[in-house]
């Protein structure tokens, strides 16, 4: 059953035969910047992921979604909502798109815009949060395209090739609550 359907994606849990591609995510060297990844995934931690995936967002404090495109089961990106706390309502959030064709077809705002609604009126929460490399300039406009607003900057966040980056963190309030 597809519930959070788009104009040209629709977001959907994980299955276990996304084993392969979420492999592949987590496996990327180029992408671990962005998923504060620093060691590879073994096939068998992913299948136990996959197992435990069906966990309750109140119970794993996060909710990741593949992300695909048309009526195509299979996933190209994903996006997260994590760091759940319910008693304050809020979350961070975090996407990728595994393949720079489809970052150039909207697929993530797309994806993000759903997420919010969901977020926003399916969890009830009061707030959002991203943190983005002030390099990541992709991210930022994606991000404050949806009302997203720099709240601050983490001095020396990211080493990333033996450099420090600054890291910044967006909000979003639902002014709705």
């Amino acid at each position: 059953m597809i519930t959070l359907k788009g104009k040209n994606i629709y977001l959907r849990a994980l299955e276990p035969n996304d084993l392969e591609f979420v492999y592949a995510m987590e496996n990327d060297q180029s992408i671990w910047e962005v998923s504060n990844t620093y060691t590879p995934y073994s096939r068998f931690l992913v299948r136990q992921y996959l197992e435990n995936a069906q966990q309750d967002i109140y119970e794993a404090k996060q909710l990741r979604l593949a992300i695909c495109h048309d009526d195509d089961f299979p996933a190209i990106g994903l996006i997260d909502l994590f760091e759940f706390d319910p008693k304050n309502n809020r979350a961070g959030v975090g996407i990728v798109i595994q393949k720079d064709e489809y970052k150039k077809q909207n697929i993530g705002s797309e994806a993000l815009e759903l997420l919010i609604k969901y977020a926003f009126y399916n969890l009830n929460l009061h707030q959002l949060y991203a943190n983005i490399s002030v390099e990541n300039a992709a991210s930022i406009a994606l991000f404050t395209k949806f009302g997203f607003e720099k709240i601050g900057i983490k001095k020396d966040w990211i080493l990333l090739n033996g450099q420090y980056q600054d890291e910044a963190i967006f909000q979003l309030i639902n002014k709705q609550i």
